[in-house]
């Protein structure tokens, strides 16, 4: 087949054009030949895996609930196969930190103490011109050392160390399956977004990583098969071909952050084996995943207010104890969820808030996972602490063994019995956590501080999901009242007026806020569920 040319499609803002400082560094011809080769081999593969999520989907809404594969029982109960060793710089993995890859947060998030860093295209970050081509800049500039920062308030940012073995182990999350990059064209087509973001940091950073001695690693979000892993390690494999690397190079997470993979633990492992890293618990787009994929299917199916559903719940449990067996039973690390906490200047608060991050890592720990995430470097020392008192000097305990773990598919499934209530509270908070990251988003922020919370694109997604539900499932209150759609905009109104009072004379923000009021009704009141919020937003609202 021709390769088709590559059309760089720069956004307009106020009548000109968005030019990235140094993206020519990044959009080099050779760079985007790459790029089109990837598009050429492997989107075709993608848009037949996402309409395979659609049918799934409907098998759900025919009834047909989640089930071990049968069609992969010999890989399950095969117990010879292993992945491969972990990578160098990936043996120990305690706290691991996550964000944007801005340039303050890349060097904050290397100077953290952490054992690793995942820079974030995905979640924590918005798909902004700015943010796409920037951050490759910025991990450019990491890799090499040379990384500095100078804020407005002429505070001064520089890396503790120009040598990567003394800072956290890099791995990089590159965007979902599903979204696209309109501003890269192959040909009339939108490039893909995965394929962009793991193409231009591969090809421009993976045989100085070698050399370095650390990578190149990365994080896969939000697959829902195994087909989807396999589609990734046949991209490894090509790229490593491609560049002239070892096969076996790369080592690659992958997240377990959708109902559907939690059925396929084992799958993944093996699609990956020659680069797998081991699996990680991502609690947020897991719950997300439940309410979005059983969102029509009864009472049984709703969760109570998002604060209530914590790690556990029996359904969380199974999920977690299912992870941490799997990946030490195949010689994988088992990576904790997300803590969200970021500290406050009240005392007491703080005291609060290190009780509760200490308690989840402590579970953790005890559980066997190898390591977990923060999203704030004042966690990383909690979170260290409680792992090293289960570890000690090992560097994970990958060698603990879960033989007494049996999780069923109806333990996955039991979401009736997660404790909790909705309160006027929870669709208040929800509403309010909803408008004020979509207002951030709108401006290119795609990791907010909100309510002592590090909200990102997941924890957004929870919040108007839970509102779709509750309305169309006439979800009632802990006080008998029903969840309508007038009662929410009612509330939505409210908390807008609120938000709007804080943001008093900012007419930028205002302007923000007025249409993320506006989408918010349109993707969580509206008869149609949009399957994410940021492929609506994406298209509608970035130049």
């Amino acid at each position: 087949m021709e390769l088709r040319p590559v059309n760089i499609v720069h956004p307009i803002v106020d009548g000109k054009e968005v030019i990235v400082d140094r993206e020519d560094e990044i959009l080099t011809p050779e760079a985007l030949e790459f790029l089109k080769k990837l598009h050429e081999n492997f989107s075709g593969r993608r848009a037949e895996l996402l309409r395979d999520r659609h049918d799934r989907r409907q098998q759900l809404v025919n009834g047909r609930l989640p089930q071990f594969l049968v069609e992969t029982k010999d890989i399950r109960e095969d117990d010879s196969w292993k992945v491969a060793p972990l990578g160098p710089g990936l043996e120990d993995r305690r706290v691991e930190m996550t964000g944007p890859t801005d340039r303050k947060m890349t060097i904050n998030a290397l100077n953290s103490g952490a054992a690793a860093w995942m820079a974030d295209f995905e979640d924590a970050n918005t798909p902004h011109w700015e943010n796409v081509i920037g951050g490759q800049v910025n991990l450019k500039d990491a890799i090499a050392g040379t990384i500095t920062f100078d804020s407005l308030e002429g505070k001064h940012y520089e890396l503790k160390s120009s040598d990567i073995k003394e800072l956290p182990t890099l791995l990089v999350r590159p965007r979902g399956w599903h979204l696209v990059e309109k501003h890269i064209k192959a040909g009339n087509e939108n490039m893909v977004g995965a394929l962009v973001d793991f193409g231009l940091y591969f090809f421009h950073n993976a045989k100085t990583l070698i050399e370095k001695g650390r990578g190149p690693y990365f994080y896969l979000p939000k697959m829902e098969s195994h087909r989807e892993a396999r589609l990734w390690a046949d991209v490894f494999t090509y790229a490593e071909e491609y560049v002239g690397i070892p096969h076996g190079t790369i080592r690659a997470t992958c997240l377990i952050e959708t109902i559907m993979a939690a059925f396929e633990m084992e799958e993944f492992l093996y699609e990956l084996r020659d680069y797998s890293a081991g699996l990680n618990a991502g609690r947020w787009d897991y719950i997300f995943s439940i309410i979005k994929k059983f969102r029509d299917s009864g009472a049984k199916y709703v969760l109570p207010d998002r604060a209530d559903v914590g790690m556990t719940a029996p359904m969380m449990r199974a999920y977690t104890e299912l992870l941490v067996k799997t990946c030490h039973k195949r010689g994988a690390s088992a990576i904790g969820g997300m803590s969200a906490f970021i500290p406050s200047r009240d005392a007491a608060e703080n005291a609060e808030i290190e009780k509760k991050v200490r308690g989840d890592k402590a579970r953790e720990a005890g559980d066997g996972f190898d390591g977990s995430w923060c999203a704030h470097p004042g966690m990383v020392p909690y979170i260290r602490d409680e792992f090293d008192k289960v570890l000690g000097t090992n560097p994970n305990q990958i060698s603990k063994q879960r033989p007494e773990v049996d999780v069923k598919a109806e333990d996955l499934l039991n979401v009736a019995a997660t404790p909790g209530k909705i309160t006027e509270g929870g669709v208040r908070t929800n509403i309010s956590v909803s408008l004020r990251y979509l207002e951030a988003w709108l401006g290119g922020n795609g990791a907010v501080g909100i309510f002592g919370l590090m909200e990102d694109a997941a924890t957004a997604e929870i919040s108007r999901a839970q509102i779709w539900q509750w309305v169309h499932n006439k979800s009632k209150l802990d006080d008998g009242r029903e969840v309508t759609r007038e009662f929410v905009e009612a509330l939505l109104k409210e908390e807008s007026d609120k938000f709007a009072a804080e943001l008093s004379g900012d007419e930028a923000r205002l302007a923000r806020l007025k249409r993320a009021t506006e989408l918010f009704g349109e993707i969580s009141l509206s008869d149609t569920f949009p399957t994410f919020l940021t492929l609506q937003v994406y298209a509608n609202d970035v130049a």
